[in-house]
Order: structure tokens, then sequence, then C-alpha cells
């Protein structure tokens, strides 16, 4: 067998006339190796969205624990006024309580501590119940596109964290990452123990944002990613 044959005269083959200096890595000033965190922020380009924009609308709590506390406060008060009304009627005396009660709303004055504290409690409750009936609620729960119009999906923060973990630690030179899902952001928090943070973070970037497309939200979130190095031990 014979070997093959390297062509003389060629650049970087052993025993060529000429040799080529290969480029020297000079480590610019600022000290960028040394860098202990990098940052960077990407906003997700609009998506095309059905007729007024229902399908970015949140979904709707049903709100069962307040209107169960509600129904009960309410059948007990108006328990209590139907005994005391039936036993008046059947000649027997009132409720201690509410005899008490109608005898100090008619002496004390509107500007007493206690008539104000009452009746501060009392719109707090009204405002809240008037903020639970014109909120949607479920604010864990991100919209997802629709596919089908007569069907409406969603995902859990916490599954689209997950989904954006599980592709973050994929990337080399990631150690540990903790992801935190808004309604319009995603917080990305990276540990690098080797490699550049800059193309640590340049991969990460290239990998979330696909995975970012790969979850089917009506409004993919913007996304924040910063890595820096392990904190120093002892």
């Amino acid at each position: 067998m014979s070997e093959p044959q390297s062509p003389q005269g060629s650049p970087g083959y052993p025993g060529s006339g000429s040799t080529q200096r290969l480029p020297v890595i000079e480590k610019p000033d600022g000290g960028a190796f040394d860098q202990s965190a990098s940052g960077a922020s990407w906003e997700p380009a609009p998506t095309a969205l059905d007729g007024d924009g229902r399908e970015r609308r949140r979904f709707w709590s049903a709100r069962r624990v307040p209107a169960a506390v509600v129904a009960v406060l309410t059948l007990g008060v108006v328990g209590l006024f139907l005994y005391d009304i039936a036993a008046v009627r059947a000649d027997r005396p009132g409720m201690r309580w509410r005899r008490e009660l109608a005898d100090q709303l008619a002496h004390r004055p509107l500007d007493d501590t206690w008539v104000r504290v009452g009746a501060g409690v009392a719109a707090a409750l009204g405002l809240w119940l008037l903020l639970l009936a014109v909120t949607p609620g479920l604010r864990g729960v991100l919209p997802m596109r629709r596919v089908r119009p007569d069907v409406r999906a969603g995902l859990h923060r916490d599954a689209a964290a997950t989904v954006l973990r599980d592709r973050a630690v994929e990337v080399s030179g990631v150690q540990s990452v903790r992801v935190r899902v808004r309604r319009r952001k995603a917080d990305v928090r990276a540990v690098s123990h080797f490699r550049e943070l800059d193309d640590v973070r340049a991969d990460l970037d290239t990998a979330l944002a696909d995975a970012v497309g790969t979850l089917g939200l009506a409004r993919p979130p913007a996304l924040s990613v910063r890595v820096r190095r392990p904190g120093r031990k002892g």
C-alpha cells in the first residue's frame, strides 16, 4: 500500500517550504474573561390573533371559596333576622343583641369611632366583592393560541417554567437554572461553571426563544436572561 502524499508547497503541511502562523487570542482590556455575570432581554415578535384579540384574555375563575363564604354568612344573618321577626310576631321578646344594636345605632352619633370603624369594614368588604366580580382571576394560567374556534386551552405558569428550565439545563456550561414565568415576562437566572458567560447566554437566548415558541401561548412572554458564575465557597 502506498501512503498518501501531501501536496508540496502548500502551507500548513509538514515538509512544505512555508509555514502559516495561527492567530493569537489576546485578552482584551478590562478583564472580559473575568466577568462574573452576563444578561440580556428578548422581546417576542407579535403573533397573529383572532378577531379582537379575545384569545389573549385570561380565564375567569369560578371563585367558589369567596362565593361559599358570602353565601354562608348571608344565610346565617338572614336566618337570625327571620327567627327574631318570628319571635316578635309570636309575642316573644326579641333577641338581646338586636335590641342592643338598635339602641346603639339610635344613640351613637355618625362621627363616633365605632360607627366609622364599622362603616370602613363594610366598605372594604363591599369593594373586595366588587373587585372579585369584575376581575377574571386565575393569574397562574396563561392562555394558549386557539387551534380550533370552539376549543380554548391554557398552560399553568409552573408548567411553562419547567419546560424552560429543562431546555436551559441542556445548554453546555449551565450548572443550574432558576426560572420564574409571569404574565408578560420570563426571568431566567442561570449559573455557569465553565465556558464564557457571553457564549452561554447567547446559547440560552437561542434555546429559550425556541422553547417559548413551542409553548403555543397566545402572548409569548419576553425573556430576561442573566448568567453568572457560582459563588465562592468559604
